[in-house]
């Protein structure tokens, strides 16, 4: 036996014309018409401008609706969205590890690193990673993330102090803080 496969189609999110269930509507929009109608009235309007009769604001009382070319309301819809998600930023997080016992050459080199990705606009996470027995350097940890975040209070501010989660000690450094140098 053969199972039928199902099409799920997006219901349209705004009600139009005879979709409309409420007695009386709230027309709004450039025209002279607006006000409160009997919706048979305002579907009548919409018919002789040869549009529809969109629903815009179900929950009020009367329902608001605007007299629009319904697919050219979908499409500039659409479009609004798509431009308010294009300009949303996600911010990036990048990690930086070190030991209770990183040298100076390593520090320097994930110093360095970090700066960059400071001017490149994303989070800086910065930790300690204890293993074994090395959680009896604590101290050293809390160290290196504060000289750490001196070295970098020119390209960020630090978010978080340093805080042990674990057998980790971060510190979150955001991008922004940058001198001008005159």
């Amino acid at each position: 036996m053969k199972r039928k496969k199902t099409v799920w189609r997006k219901k349209p999110s705004f009600r139009t014309n005879e979709e409309i269930t409420a007695p009386q509507v709230r027309l709004v929009g450039e025209e002279d018409e607006q006000g409160v109608y009997v919706t048979a009235e305002a579907i009548r309007l919409a018919k002789e401008q040869e549009l529809d009769l969109v629903e815009i604001s179900p929950n009020a009382d009367p329902p608001v609706c605007r007299i629009v070319d319904y697919r050219k309301f979908l499409y500039e819809k659409k479009k609004k969205e798509k431009e308010i998600k294009a300009n949303t930023t996600r911010m990036v997080i990048k990690e930086i590890r070190f030991t209770p016992h990183t040298d100076d050459h390593d520090f320097e080199f994930k110093t360095k690193h970090a700066e960059k990705f400071l001017k490149d606009g994303a989070k800086v996470k910065a930790y300690v990673q204890f293993r074994g027995r090395s959680i009896i350097f604590k101290e050293q940890g809390e160290v290196i993330l504060l000289k750490f975040a001196q070295r970098l209070e020119e390209w960020g501010t630090v978010e978080t102090l340093p805080k042990l989660e674990g057998k980790r000690m971060h510190i979150l450094i955001t991008s922004g803080k940058v001198k001008s140098k005159n």
